[in-house]
C-alpha cells in the first residue's frame, strides 16, 4: 500500500480513529488485498475523469466509515463467512420468499413465524421489497422513495435490524431487495432535481428534447407495454424527458455519474450493517445505457457490480450480492463473473432457464427441450451458486430460444405460443389456470401469471385422480429445484398449495397488475392442517418437507458439484447427474401422467451399475431391474455403498 499510504493514514485519523489497533489492521489488510479488484472495474467506469483518484478515495472513505460502524456481532459473522467461504453453497441451504405483510403482517409478525420456517427447513429468507416505496402504485415496492426507511406499515429500520438478528440466531440468513436501476420520482434526489438542482438532475438520465430519446427508442424494448408506451416520460415542470424503463414513476439512475455509484455503495453498506446478509440487486441488466444497443447487459453494468462487490468485501465480507438478471444464458452467466472477474462479481443469480424448462416439460410431457437447453448452459465460477425456483413474485416469460427449439425439432415461436395458451387456460385439455400478463402485439410475447398450484392443475382438479396428479406435479417441480444445485427458493404458499387469489382486483393500486393473483396472503388456517396427511395442503407440505430433509443430508448436492443434464432414452423422463468428490446422485423425473421406465442398461452407461438407494423414500434397489417411475414421480438415486467391496 505504498501509493495509498497517505490515504490509509488519513483513514486512521478519520473514520477508523476510534477502532482498536487490531481492527484498524484488519481493515488495512483487506484494503491492500482487495484494492486491485477495486481499481480494475472503477478505472473502466471512471478512469478517464481527471478527478478519478479523488472519487476512488471518496469511495474508500465510505467503506471505512461503514466498517467502523459495523457491530461486533456482524464482524464475527464476517470472520465466520471468510472461514467457511462455501456456506451458501452447502446442501443445507433452503430459501423461502415472501412479502412480509402477506406472510405475517409486520416485521415483528415475521419474527413470530420463525418456528414455522425452521420446521419447513428454511435457512435463507428473502423478504420482498420493504424499503419505503412511493405512496399508491409502486410496482410492488420496486419504486423506492427512501432506501434508509422501511415501509411504515411493516415497522421501522430498527425492527428490520432486530428481525435480522433474531433470524441469524436461528440459523436463517436475511435477504432483501435493493433497487439499483431506478428510484421513485418522489425520492429526495428526484425531488431536488425537479426543483432545479443541476447536480441532482445529473443523478438521472434527462434530456431537453426528443433527439436522443428517439434514437434510443429505435433499439430498446418496452418492458411493460400495457402500462405505458416507450422508455421516456416528459415532465413539463422541469422541461425534460426522463428515462423511465419500467413505469412513469420510476426514474432510471445515471451511473456514468460517480456520485450515483457512491450513493448506492453507501446505501448497500448501511443495509449490510442492519444485519442484511444477502442483497438482491434489482434490474442490474439495465444499469448502463449505450446508444445503438438494447441498453441491457452492457459491459459497464458488470463493472459496476464488480466494483460494488470488491468495495463491500472490505467493510462487510459476510454480505452476498444476488443478481436479478432474467436474461438469456450467454448474458446471464457473466453476472457471476468470468475472465479476470471470475468469482469477483455477484455470488448468486437466478436460474431462469431451469424454471422455464420445468414448466415447458410439464406442458409438453416431454423433456428433450429441457435436456438440450440445460446441456448448453456454460459452467459458472466455483465460488458462485444458482438460485433455483419453481415460481417467484414475477410473471413467467417464455425464454425459449429459436436455436434450442430447433435442435429438438420444435419451432420456437410456435412453442412459446403453445406455452402461453397452455398456462393461460386456453389450450384444449390444459390442467393450468393462469392469466396472460403484458401481451405485446409487436412480437406476440405473452407472459404468464399464476400460482404454482394453479398452474400445476390443483385449481382445475375436480376429482381425486386430478388432485393426485396436481400434487405430483407440485412435488416433482420442487424435487428438481432442490436437487439441481445452488439455493432452492420456495415461494410463500407453494408449500401448502395456495391457489390464485383474485382479491387484488378490488385494490385500485393493484388491479391493473395481475401478477398479484400469485401473491396471495398466507392462509394460516391451511398451515394449521399441515400435519394432516389426508388434506391436500398437508400432503404437499409433508412431501416438500421430506425432500428438504433428504437434501440437507445429501452432501453430494453441494453447489460446487457439477450438474449435467443427461439423456435417459425415455422422452418423458428427465435425468440430471450431480457429480463431485462428495459423491454421485442421479436425479430422475417423470414429467408425464403415465408410468415410465428407465433401463438398467442406460444407468450402467451413466456409471450406476450396482445396487442403488433411492434417497427420497430411502429404498434399496437391486442391480438388475429397470427403474420404474410412477406418474410425476421423482427419484434421487445413489450407489449403495453399504454393499461395496
Amino acid at each position: 500500500m505504498v501509493e495509498n499510504g497517505p490515504l490509509f493514514e488519513s483513514l486512521l485519523q478519520g473514520p477508523l480513529r476510534m477502532l482498536e489497533s487490531l481492527e484498524q489492521e484488519i481493515f488495512g489488510s483487506r484494503l491492500e488485498l482487495t484494492l486491485a479488484d477495486v481499481e480494475r472495474p472503477l478505472r473502466k467506469l471512471y478512469g478517464d475523469r481527471g478527478d478519478y483518484k479523488t472519487w476512488r478515495n471518496h469511495l474508500i472513505r465510505i467503506v471505512a466509515r461503514r466498517y467502523a460502524s459495523r457491530s461486533h456481532d456482524l464482524r464475527r459473522l464476517d470472520l465466520q463467512r471468510l472461514e467457511e467461504v462455501d456456506w451458501f453453497q452447502q446442501s443445507h441451504m433452503v430459501g423461502y420468499v415472501c412479502y412480509a405483510d402477506r406472510f405475517a403482517g409486520t416485521l415483528g409478525g415475521v419474527g413470530e413465524k420463525i418456528d414455522y420456517l425452521k420446521e419447513l427447513g428454511v435457512t435463507y429468507l428473502h423478504l420482498m421489497p420493504l424499503l419505503k416505496p412511493r405512496p399508491g402504485a409502486n410496482d410492488g415496492g420496486y419504486a423506492v422513495m427512501d432506501y434508509r426507511q422501511v415501509m411504515e406499515s411493516l415497522g421501522t429500520m430498527d425492527d428490520l435490524a432486530q428481525l435480522a438478528t433474531k433470524l441469524r440466531d436461528q440459523g436463517i440468513s436475511l435477504c432483501i431487495d435493493l433497487v439499483c436501476n431506478h428510484t421513485a420520482k418522489e425520492h429526495e434526489w428526484a425531488q431536488k432535481a425537479v426543483r432545479g438542482d443541476l447536480d441532482y438532475q445529473n443523478y438521472y438520465l434527462m434530456f431537453p428534447d426528443r433527439e436522443l430519446p428517439d434514437q434510443y427508442e429505435q433499439t430498446v424494448r418496452e418492458i411493460f407495454p400495457e402500462f405505458k408506451s416507450g422508455s421516456f416520460t416528459y415532465y413539463p415542470e422541469i422541461e425534460r424527458w426522463v428515462w423511465t424503463t419500467f413505469n412513469e414513476f420510476q426514474w432510471d439512475l445515471n451511473y456514468a455519474n460517480p456520485a450515483v455509484f457512491a450513493e448506492m455503495l453507501d446505501v448497500m453498506l448501511y443495509l449490510a450493517n442492519q444485519g442484511i446478509e444477502i442483497l438482491r440487486l434489482d434490474a442490474v441488466a439495465f444499469m448502463w445505457k449505450r446508444l445503438g444497443t438494447d441498453c441491457e447487459n452492457q459491459p459497464e453494468a458488470h463493472y459496476i457490480l464488480q466494483a460494488l462487490r470488491a468495495l463491500s468485501r472490505i467493510a462487510a465480507p459476510g454480505l452476498l450480492l444476488k443478481a436479478e438478471a432474467i436474461v438469456p444464458p450467454p448474458q446471464l452467466v457473466p453476472y457471476l463473473g468470468r475472465g479476470e472477474a471470475t468469482n469477483k462479481e455477484c455470488e448468486v443469480a437466478y436460474h431462469n432457464v431451469l424454471m422455464v424448462m420445468l414448466w415447458s416439460s410439464l406442458a409438453e410431457r416431454k423433456v428433450a427441450l429441457m435436456t438440450h437447453a440445460l446441456q448448453q448452459m456454460p459452467p459458472i465460477p466455483s465460488r458462485s451458486s444458482w438460485l433455483t425456483y419453481v415460481r417467484c413474485h414475477d410473471d413467467i416469460g417464455w425464454a425459449v430460444t429459436e436455436e434450442d427449439a430447433a435442435a429438438v425439432g420444435l419451432n420456437g415461436f410456435l412453442h412459446r405460443f403453445f406455452l402461453s395458451d397452455f398456462y393461460s387456460g386456453r389450450f384444449p385439455g390444459t390442467f393450468a389456470r393462469g392469466a396472460t400478463f403484458q401481451f405485446n402485439p409487436k412480437n406476440n410475447d405473452r407472459r404468464i401469471s399464476g400460482s404454482c398450484a394453479s398452474l400445476a392443475g390443483l385449481e382445475a382438479a375436480d376429482d381425486a385422480e386430478e388432485v393426485n396428479r396436481a400434487i405430483g406435479r407440485i412435488l416433482l417441480l420442487h424435487s428438481m429445484i432442490l436437487a439441481f444445485g445452488g439455493i432452492p427458493l420456495i415461494y410463500m404458499g407453494d408449500e401448502i398449495g395456495l391457489l390464485n387469489d383474485h382479491s387484488y382486483e378490488d385494490n385500485r393500486d393493484l388491479a391493473r397488475d395481475n401478477r398479484w393473483m400469485h401473491r396471495p396472503f398466507m392462509d394460516w388456517e391451511k398451515v394449521a392442517d399441515r400435519h394432516d396427511w389426508t388434506s391436500v395442503n398437508g400432503r404437499i407440505f409433508q412431501g416438500m418437507r421430506r425432500l428438504i430433509q433428504v437434501r440437507k443430508k445429501t452432501t453430494a448436492l453441494h453447489a460446487e458439484a457439477a450438474a449435467y443434464a443427461v439423456w435417459t432414452h425415455n422422452e418423458h423422463v428427465f435425468g440430471l447427474l450431480r457429480e463431485s468428490p462428495r459423491g454421485r446422485v442421479l436425479v430422475l423425473g417423470n414429467f408425464s401422467e403415465w408410468g415410465q421406465a428407465v433401463s438398467r442398461g442406460r444407468l450402467k452407461e451413466l456409471g450406476f451399475d450396482g445396487p442403488l438407494v433411492e434417497l427420497i423414500i430411502d429404498q434399496n434397489l437391486d442391480a438388475w431391474s429397470d427403474i420404474y417411475l410412477e406418474p410425476y414421480q421423482a427419484m434421487w438415486l445413489t450407489e449403495d455403498e453399504r454393499d461395496a467391496d
